[in-house]
């Protein structure tokens, strides 16, 4: 079986086995999804491109650069990121403690940051390693979406195995013919932001989602984190 190894990255495993006796992969610390055409449209962006920025490490080098969850990165080291699963080729490559430009699409407009990557293999040893807040009260329903909520409370938490390192609101009941069911949210999933404002109440959430209704939006951003895992849904906030 033969395998094909593009020169560029053997030229640089290469390197560095001869200058450290080892692999060194570039590190960001961040989780990133798919820029889908609906996400797109709901940042105000062109085209869908990039890598959209679903969690951040603490601590990281993502975090220390002032890239933010939500952020799109369209750019890195000069290098145009058209599609997702560019970001980690490119990431990885680069030099570990190189100083990095990295664009990002914020709130309607490109900004630029620097990054200063860490090492893979290190982070990847402290989780191996590693492995061995607030709340918000009362409960609101939100018809746009089709869900109950509630401000997460110890009780709460435990009911659904919630840490308590996770900050929002709760979603504690899904209409099955409305919105959220429709993009398959889901009773015990936790809603962190509205389009990209954090909230930690179900007033914020209701506040959000009639600010959006009353300036014409017919869909809204999300950052639901179910069982640790964050990722952005775009939610239609129109009747159905």
């Amino acid at each position: 079986i033969g395998f094909a190894v593009p020169t560029s990255i053997a030229q640089n495993v290469i390197s560095q086995l001869r200058e450290y006796g080892e692999t060194r992969r570039g590190w960001l610390g961040v989780h990133i999804q798919t820029v889908t055409d609906e996400i797109a449209d709901s940042l105000d962006m062109d085209e869908a491109k990039g890598a959209l920025v679903a969690n951040v490490t603490e601590g990281g080098p993502a975090a220390e650069a002032g890239i933010q969850a939500g952020d799109v990165i369209v750019e890195f080291d000069g290098k145009s990121v058209d599609k997702m699963r560019n970001l980690p080729r490119l990431v990885a490559e680069t030099p570990v403690g190189s100083k990095t430009s990295v664009t990002v699409w914020r709130k309607g407009k490109a900004q630029e940051l620097t990054v200063s990557l860490g090492r893979l293999e290190d982070q990847e040893a402290k989780s191996a390693k590693a492995s061995g807040s607030s709340s918000g009260p009362g409960s609101a329903s939100v018809d746009e979406l089709g869900v109950g909520l509630a401000g997460l409370d110890e009780a709460l938490r435990q009911k659904y195995s919630i840490p308590e390192e996770v900050d929002g609101v709760l979603i504690t009941k899904v209409d099955p013919d409305g919105n959220a069911a429709e993009k398959q949210l889901k009773e015990g999933d936790v809603i962190v932001e509205v389009n990209q404002d954090p909230v930690s109440a179900p007033g914020d959430v209701a506040a959000r989602i009639a600010a959006a209704v009353d300036a014409g939006k017919e869909s809204v951003l999300l950052l639901v984190n179910r069982g640790g895992d964050r990722r952005f849904v775009v939610v239609s906030v129109k009747a159905g």
